[in-house]
């Protein structure tokens, strides 16, 4: 779902909107061992009161031995999977070139992809080569209709706004291919704004010496990568190519405004382009993007699409040519001779996340194989790592934690009947997907040549973006997995009305099957009644049963719903990780009301589960307790600082620390740890906000 995210920004943790993650993390230590099956007692900080600060009293002990590792932007606990994963991944591609498998078979494919992206030596000889036919062809672009069908040659599926924190591409525009809006039946194209290499707008647009810091940086490497290329008058290009994306971020939309799906519902027509959107010879771009055949399409961004179409008549051509060549190179980097490899992580690694030091090259080397074999590598991961015994578990797990929702809407005094009627209609409707796909994606369409590190890139991103567009005016797939089984993740998916729970997250220390209920349901519970609970946020909540944009709220329902979003918002904008920079309540607002609803039903289900029972006591630790703590110890995270606050202007997650204080809108927190007034996380219980 991300993979496009890793290869543009491969030293940053961009995660997707609606799927439970943290941003810019790495290795952490489970929150118990084994021999505990619980709590990690070590982790926590006794000396800091939990009613003054959870998040430090929860993981304190973590905090103060953990050291970031040089290779990491940050350092938390949902990598200590990530890394097991890679792990095994790695295992498993090494074992796929051990099998002397037949050519054109999945698992040659693996071995090829692979061992390609790691024949550093065989990468070095080739030089230039392997980028040099596409930059000829830029080369050659005489007029602006050449432009058009050139722009849209490059046209890929790199965008999902439902299910990313980022709307942007390097493409000028992104496309993403999905369930309609209003037909739910059949996929749809939904074009998107895009055009930038730093992942969010306000880089361009910031004036203050931290902003200034990263646009003279990002001018560096853009004339690094075309001097590398060797494309003449770099420093004179990267200026126009920076002025030129300066004018695209102007144009664009903010995070906030693209997060209003009510708005993005803008049907136009093939003819609509020419007379809403003037500038850009459509007919050339849709031909160039081989979608000759698509009548209309959903642009998400309207006013983003009107700018850009004048700015591509208004710019001159040598600017947009140089463009291309630059994000045709930044994209092909990874796969290229080392100077560019290090030329892109100075920028997007050391100067945008503070990283001092590159990832390993063999998990740069998974992380693209994932990339392009996601589901073939994944069939392999499922029947070695995932067994059934867990997915059975998480599934009953799922079913109850679904039930305390359906009852907590049954309790609701501020909802109608009608609205409660089509909320569990909902509710009562949702796929969950536990583990791994059914259907395995078929890769027999995609070329690997052994050898061809670029070109198996390329390829790759083309196999993915006619996967999508062949798709267009085809029945749905309801069952459709986002997420490879590999993948520490989990997403909601509202057009399908679906969840996915990938295999790698079903493990300590978010799950064992062996620990104490109170644990399982405070840890990875939470995360269930997280993405349970997107169902229902500030975008899920304008989606019906079949997953169309459909309004099935009272006028006086939808109000309180908002109000009380808005009460939510206004608690986390008050959050300050700096003092000159604040948590954007409103861009986070879907993942705090997914986390606000999401611990509480957890909690409910987990009470409910106990059958009137007493829950058991572990290392001191009352049940309540330990349910709290293992959601705390969920959000232990370091990060470094200009990480932080990347993911605090691009990412619709709050840092780990403010998720953590969720729990103070929540009453039986207080009595669990005896939080009592004046203490710097007391809410009054009016002040509590509760928004399901």
């Amino acid at each position: 779902m991300f993979n496009w995210m890793r290869r543009r920004f491969p030293h940053t943790r961009v995660v997707v909107s609606g799927a439970l993650a943290l941003a810019f993390l790495a290795h952490a230590q489970p929150a118990g061992s084994p021999a505990t099956r619980g709590i990690a007692i070590a982790n926590m900080d006794p000396a800091v009161k939990p009613g003054d600060n959870f998040y430090r009293y929860t993981n304190g002990g973590w905090m103060k031995r953990t050291v970031i590792p040089p290779d990491r932007s940050g350092i938390g606990v949902f990598d200590v999977l990530e890394d097991l994963s890679d792990k095994r991944t790695l295992a498993l591609i090494e074992d796929a070139g051990k099998a002397h498998a037949p050519a054109g078979s999945d698992t040659r494919k693996i071995a090829d992809l692979y061992h390609s992206y790691m024949d550093q030596a065989g990468i070095e000889s080739r030089g230039l080569k392997p980028i040099e036919p596409y930059l000829t062809a830029i080369a050659a672009i005489s007029n602006k209709t050449q432009l058009a069908r050139a722009l849209g040659e490059s046209l890929r599926a790199d965008v999902d706004p439902l299910n990313n924190t980022n709307f942007n591409t390097e493409h000028l525009f992104g496309i993403w291919v999905a369930p309609g809006f209003s037909d739910s039946e059949h996929y749809t194209p939904y074009l998107l704004q895009g055009g930038l290499g730093i992942p969010s707008r306000d880089y361009y647009l910031g004036t203050d010496a931290k902003m200034k810091a990263v646009q003279v940086a990002y001018k560096k490497y853009i004339a690094t990568a075309l001097k590398l290329a060797g494309l003449p008058d770099s420093d004179k290009k990267a200026d126009a190519i920076f002025d030129l994306e300066t004018q695209i971020a102007k144009a664009q939309e903010s995070i906030v405004e693209s997060q209003d799906v009510v708005k993005a519902n803008n049907v136009w027509a093939k003819g609509d382009f020419a007379k809403k959107a003037p500038g850009l010879d459509w007919g050339q771009f849709f031909q160039g993007a081989a979608l000759n055949n698509v009548n209309s399409f959903i642009v998400w961004q309207p006013s983003a699409f009107t700018a850009l179409s004048k700015l591509v008549a208004s710019a001159p051509l040598d600017t947009w040519k140089a463009w291309m060549a630059f994000h045709y190179v930044n994209q092909s980097a990874p796969e290229m001779p080392k100077a560019f490899v290090d030329a892109r992580f100075d920028f997007y690694g050391k100067t945008l996340s503070g990283t001092p030091q590159q990832q390993d090259r063999w998990k740069r080397g998974v992380n693209a194989t994932n990339a392009a074999l996601g589901d073939a590598v994944g069939k392999l991961y499922a029947a070695k790592y995932f067994p059934p015994e867990a997915k059975t578990k998480a599934q009953d797990m799922v079913k109850n934690i679904i039930a305390a929702w359906g009852r907590r809407i049954d309790a609701l005094t501020w909802v109608t009947p009608a609205t409660k009627a089509k909320a569990k209609e909902k509710l009562f409707a949702l796929y969950v997907g536990i583990g791994y796909t059914d259907k395995w994606r078929d890769y027999s369409g995609l070329q690997v040549v052994k050898g061809d590190a670029v070109g198996n890139q390329a390829r790759s991103d083309m196999f993915e973006y006619h996967y999508s567009i062949d798709r267009i005016g085809k029945p749905v797939d309801r069952h459709e997995w986002s997420m490879t089984p590999q993948t520490v993740n989990a997403v909601n998916l509202p057009l399908q009305n679906a969840l996915n729970f990938p295999a790698a997250i079903l493990e300590r220390p978010f799950f064992d099957a062996k620990a104490n209920d109170a644990f399982n349901y405070g840890a990875i519970g939470s995360v269930i009644g997280h993405e349970i609970s997107h169902t229902f946020d500030d975008q899920g909540a304008a989606f019906d049963d079949k997953g169309r944009l459909h309004n099935w709220w009272t006028k006086a329902d939808f109000a309180h719903f908002q109000q009380s979003g808005k009460a939510l918002a206004a608690q986390y904008s008050q959050y300050k990780p700096f003092p000159d920079l604040a948590v954007n309540g409103e861009q986070t607002l879907g993942e705090n009301i997914a986390d606000n609803a999401g611990v509480a039903a957890s909690h409910d289900a987990w009470i409910t589960s106990l059958g009137g029972k007493a829950a058991p006591m572990d290392q001191g630790l009352t049940g309540e307790q330990q349910f709290f703590l293992a959601f705390g110890q969920e959000w232990a995270t370091k990060t470094r600082e200009q990480a932080e606050r990347q993911q605090i202007l691009v990412d619709v997650h709050a840092p780990g620390e403010f998720r953590a204080a969720e729990v103070r809108n929540i009453g039986a927190w207080y009595q669990a740890f005896n939080v009592q007034p004046g203490q710097k996380l007391y809410l009054a219980p009016d002040a509590r906000v509760q928004v399901w």
